[in-house]
């Protein structure tokens, strides 16, 4: 980058209009390759878009500190798109109500082999202690994952991360593995894809049924509550 346009970026980088736009833009061009490969998981937009973002900021010099006092914006709407899942739920409330005990059955036990496959395979490829910790909330949604990870000693910052990779590898790969088990029914195909890949994962299935969006968000919430009640325990009993 010559000089005229590194100062071009300086002066334009101290705006938090530019970060916000930025994180629009890299989205829009996402979507759009997305939607041309019709809609085929491995390219999806969230995954797209980031990599736009780390390319971008990695070729300025822009720290990540910076980036997100713009885009913070986006961060804060995280709360109403969550609560808004309120809606294709409503639809769905009598579907939930004949499966209430199995459906919470199911998430105890999706939420409990996602945290004890991960710190087992990490521990026994030698992790330290505190990777562990940040790496057993990783199927829950990003902000009850760093509450999580924060008081019980690990990196939030890491947790972070290893969540959204987990979403973005669960919205990819769900519905190949869905189909390949045979799982047709949209509530089970959505609840599972809840329970592994939280909110990236819901987005990918309200794209695909409203049905499977609806119990994708309900096994979202549902495991974010559960796990952070039943996590501190695990991890005390894994790593003791």
């Amino acid at each position: 980058m010559n000089n005229d346009l590194y100062q071009a970026w300086v002066y334009l980088s101290t705006s938090p209009l530019l970060a916000l736009t930025l994180t629009l833009v890299a989205y829009q061009i996402g979507h759009w390759i997305y939607e041309k490969a019709d809609k085929r998981p491995f390219f999806n937009p969230v995954l797209i878009a980031v990599l736009i973002l780390v390319g971008l900021l990695m070729a300025t010099g822009t720290d990540y500190k910076t980036y997100f006092a713009g885009a913070q914006f986006v961060h804060f709407l995280l709360g109403p798109a969550t609560v808004a899942l309120a809606l294709p739920l409503y639809r769905q409330v009598n579907a939930v109500r004949r499966s209430a005990f199995a459906l919470l059955v199911a998430v105890v036990a999706g939420g409990i082999t996602a945290a004890v496959s991960a710190v087992g395979i990490a521990k026994l490829l030698g992790a330290s202690d505190r990777t562990l910790i940040s790496l057993a909330p990783k199927s829950v949604t990003a902000p009850v994952a760093m509450g999580i990870s924060e008081q019980l000693g690990g990196l939030p910052s890491l947790t972070a991360v290893l969540v959204m990779l987990t979403g973005i590898t669960g919205a990819m790969v769900t519905t190949y593995l869905l189909n390949a088990l045979r799982i047709k029914d949209w509530r089970v195909r959505g609840f599972a894809t809840g329970v592994a890949a939280h909110g990236i994962g819901t987005a990918r299935a309200l794209q695909i049924n409203e049905v499977a969006g609806a119990f994708s968000g309900l096994a979202m919430g549902i495991n974010a509550l559960a796990s952070a009640i039943l996590l501190p325990l695990l991890v005390r009993w894994l790593l003791g």
